[in-house]
């Protein structure tokens, strides 16, 4: 539940800083279940991706899902002057990055150093 609970506040913190409404990242009871299980789960590219068989509904909203990030990605991206795909990598490895570190029990209001460690920065 702690996993399930975690992925949540990750896939809305994700959300934030793309700029997404906490409604663009609303998940159905399924997905939330499915996330849990590890049937779905993110991907180093920065997209959602599905483990192993899920329902047609879970799929669908997956790729809803990835359709919205990959929007968001291009503004991102336009904004830095990167490429879609360097900025889908840079914003997935934040958001790997801040989960293992939950995982691990480290605190996010520790010193920015302490935080670095695996973080990609996107710049001009």
């Amino acid at each position: 539940m702690a996993k399930s609970r975690w992925l949540a506040a990750a896939m809305l913190a994700l959300a934030g800083s793309m700029g997404m409404s906490g409604a663009a990242m609303a998940q159905s009871a399924d997905l939330a279940a499915a996330l849990s299980s590890g049937a779905v789960g993110e991907q180093a590219d920065g997209y959602m991706g599905v483990v192993t068989s899920v329902s047609a509904p879970v799929r669908k909203e997956v790729e809803s899902i990835n359709i919205k990030r990959r929007q968001a990605y291009t503004d991102l991206a336009g904004k830095r002057g990167v490429t879609v795909q360097d900025a889908a990598a840079a914003t997935a490895c934040q958001t790997l990055t801040r989960r293992r570190l939950a995982e691990e029990g480290i605190e996010r209001d520790r010193p920015a150093s302490l935080l670095r460690v695996g973080r990609v920065r996107i710049s001009r």
